[in-house]
C-alpha cells in the first residue's frame, strides 16, 4: 500500500506540507523534528522526534533512514536544509528524488520547474521509495481536521560532520516562507547596518519579513537565512517589494508565485519591471523614507 511520510522542522513546516500531502491522495504520517506535531492537518498519525537541536544533515538522513520502512513516498518542503538532508536519505534508500515539486498527476508523475523557472518539467518516476521536495505555495491550504494519533520516535543516526556553531538572526518578524508581505533589498544596500535600516525598517512597518538577493548575501550585506531565490527560499506573498533588485532568472524563480510585485529601482531598464506588476523608478533611499513617511500618517 503507498503511503507518505511527511517531514517537517517544526510544526509551520507540517502545515505548509500538508497541503502538498492532500493533493497527493495518499495515507499520510507526519514526522515533526522540533516541537510538538500538529495533530489537525489530515494526517493518520503524527510523529515527533522531540529534537531540540537538529543534528547536521548526514546524522539526520541516517536516523530518518530508521523510520523511512513501509513508506512509498517521503517529502518535506523545499529549503536548503530540506535538500540537502532529503538528498542523502534518497541516497542511503537508493530511492528516486523529484525536488521543487509544483504539481502532481499522479502518485509518480510530478512537475517541477527547471531553467530558472522558464520551462516546466513533467517527470515520471519508475522506482520506489520516490524522496519529494514541494513548493507548499503551488498546493494551497489544507483542509484541517481529522484525528491522529500522536506518537513520539527516536532517530538513531550517526553522521562524521559536526557542527562547530550557528548564527541565525532572531527577532519578531514571520519567516519569509509564511509571510503575507516581503521586503526584499540587493547590492545597493552597501553594508548590514544600512540593509536592516532601509530594508527592516519598511518590513517592520508593513508587519512583514525582510529578505536578500544572492548578491547581497554573498556581499555579507544580508544574512544567508534571508536569501530568496532558485538557491535560497521561495516565497509566495500576498505583497513582495524589490528594492533595488535587479531582477535575475535566479531571484525572480523564488518569487514568482507573488501575488503583487512591486520593483523600485532607480535603472529603468533593470529586468525586474519586466515581472513586476507596479514599477516605481526612483532611488530607493529617497522612495523608501517616503513610503515610510506615509505609512505613519
Amino acid at each position: 500500500m503507498s503511503k507518505l511520510l511527511l517531514i517537517a522542522y517544526d510544526p509551520a513546516d507540517g502545515l505548509q506540507g500538508a497541503g502538498f500531502a492532500q493533493k497527493l491522495g495518499l495515507p499520510f504520517d507526519l514526522l515533526c523534528l522540533t516541537g510538538v506535531a500538529p495533530t489537525d492537518v489530515g494526517a493518520e498519525r503524527a510523529l515527533s522526534a522531540g529534537l531540540d537541536e537538529v543534528p547536521p544533515a548526514d546524522a539526520l538522513a541516517s536516523g530518518l533512514s530508521g523510520v523511512a520502512g513501509g513508506y512509498t513516498h517521503l517529502a518535506a518542503v523545499s529549503a536548503m536544509r530540506s535538500k540537502d538532508v532529503l538528498a542523502r536519505l534518497a541516497g542511503l534508500l537508493d530511492a528516486a528524488m523529484v525536488t521543487d515539486v509544483i504539481a502532481i498527476e499522479s502518485p509518480s508523475v510530478f512537475k517541477r520547474p527547471i531553467v530558472a523557472g522558464s520551462i516546466i518539467a513533467t517527470v515520471e518516476v519508475l522506482a520506489t521509495p520516490v524522496v519529494l521536495t514541494v513548493r507548499p505555495a503551488a498546493f494551497g491550504t489544507p483542509n484541517l481536521g481529522g484525528a491522529s494519533v500522536a506518537e513520539s520516535v527516536a532517530l538513531a543516526g550517526s553522521g562524521t560532520a559536526k557542527r562547530l556553531s550557528i548564527s541565525a538572526r532572531g527577532g519578531a518578524r514571520p519567516d519569509l516562507t509564511q509571510a503575507k508581505v516581503v521586503v526584499s533589498g540587493g547590492r545597493p544596500l552597501k553594508d548590514a547596518a544600512t540593509f536592516e535600516s532601509v530594508i527592516g525598517g519598511l518590513a517592520d512597518a508593513l508587519g512583514g519579513a525582510a529578505g536578500a538577493t544572492r548578491a547581497a548575501v554573498d556581499s555579507g550585506i544580508a544574512p544567508n537565512e534571508l536569501q530568496v531565490g532558485q538557491t535560497g527560499k521561495i516565497v509566495a506573498p500576498e505583497l513582495y517589494i524589490a528594492a533595488g533588485v535587479s531582477g535575475s532568472t535566479q531571484h525572480m524563480a523564488g518569487i514568482k508565485d507573488s501575488k503583487l510585485i512591486v520593483a523600485i529601482n532607480k535603472d529603468p531598464d533593470a529586468p525586474i519591471f519586466d515581472n513586476a506588476d507596479l514599477g516605481l523608478v526612483a532611488d530607493l533611499y529617497d522612495a523608501i523614507p517616503e513610503i515610510r513617511a506615509k505609512l505613519g500618517r
